[in-house]
């Protein structure tokens, strides 16, 4: 029953965002990517569970981990809309789809 109610959680706590309000996040280092193939709420999952080696194997993968610099600036001149989810002290942030 914990899990279902750790699923509810993140799933009431995820919000469509506007990159540009995400930039303070970036700038702390706080602003994890997860690609847009993934299932946002399974990834916030994993990280509230310490899945570092699933986690891992998506980091090899290039479909989750901080923000790289290039990423923030095709986003921020995209003006693109996000997904965002906290799993303190990140902040998971996933494109969406338009």
């Amino acid at each position: 029953m914990p899990e279902l109610m750790l699923d509810d959680k993140l799933n009431l706590e995820t919000a469509r965002i506007g990159w540009q309000e995400l930039q303070p996040h970036f700038a702390r280092g706080a602003a994890v990517y997860v690609a847009d193939d993934l299932d946002l709420i399974s990834v916030a999952k994993m990280m509230a569970d310490d899945d570092s080696a699933t986690l891992a194997g998506l980091m090899q993968q290039g479909k989750f981990g901080v923000v790289s610099e290039a990423q923030a600036q095709q986003f921020l001149a995209a003006n693109q809309a996000m997904w965002a989810v906290v799993v303190a002290p990140w902040v998971l942030v996933q494109p969406c789809a338009e």
